[in-house]
């Protein structure tokens, strides 16, 4: 199966979009890693395979862990389709995963995306929002009985990425980094993977791979 059947019709004439939600308190390596493995990911012929850009509920200043400014690129309510939806964690997630604003924008721009991936406790805003019914998941070590309290299926504590073909959930922080190094292999090719880990300089960790569905 061609893994960019599962994105939209005309996915592949271009650049892939991704868009990572943002929020104050989010932590700073959820979000900015997949970001630069995105970013810098290029395709067979040299050209950069995804077009990156920061989502928020508003316009404005984001203030993410530790006090580091952000300026989104769009408010979320302005995207119509992405092909890949990435939802970072942080402290900001426990106000944010009752929020039934942001649950609301995490719930149609999942439906606007092909495939969703979060990092951290980021999966705790997708369990608030119901995406995780049925699909195993995993998250950041010390959100684990958290996350075992919304509507999921089955909690993996030792998976540092968890598969489930149209939904990614990985561990903590640095676990965004191989969550999204393993979208690039399923969409690009284990050669665009290798080169994007080795450019970055980063041992892409495939040990805790786990797979639910096939892609």
């Amino acid at each position: 199966m061609n893994p960019l059947s599962a994105l939209p019709p005309g996915a592949g004439d271009g650049p892939l979009s991704v868009g990572v939600l943002i929020f104050d308190d989010v932590e700073v390596l959820d979000f900015a890693g997949p970001f630069e493995v995105f970013g810098v990911t290029r395709g067979a012929s040299g050209e950069f395979a995804f077009s990156v850009e920061t989502l928020a509920l508003a316009s404005g200043v984001v203030v993410a862990r530790n006090g580091l400014q952000v300026l989104p690129g769009r408010a979320a309510s302005e995207v119509a389709r992405l092909d890949i939806l990435v939802v970072p964690g942080g402290y900001g997630t426990r106000r944010e995963m009752r929020n039934p604003a942001m649950l609301d924008a995490v719930r149609r721009l999942n439906g606007a995306a092909a495939l969703t991936l979060s990092v951290c406790t980021g999966a705790l805003l997708l369990g608030a929002a119901g995406l995780l019914r049925g699909q195993a998941a995993t998250t950041h070590a010390g959100a684990m009985d958290e996350l075992r309290a919304l509507d999921c299926g089955e909690v993996l504590p030792e998976a540092r990425v968890v598969d489930n073909g149209r939904i990614l959930t990985s561990a903590g922080i640095s676990a965004g980094l191989d969550a999204s190094l393993q979208v690039v292999e399923r969409l690009l090719g284990e050669t665009a993977a290798t080169e994007t880990a080795r450019y970055m300089q980063y041992e892409w960790r495939r040990d805790g791979l786990v797979r639910r569905t096939a892609p």
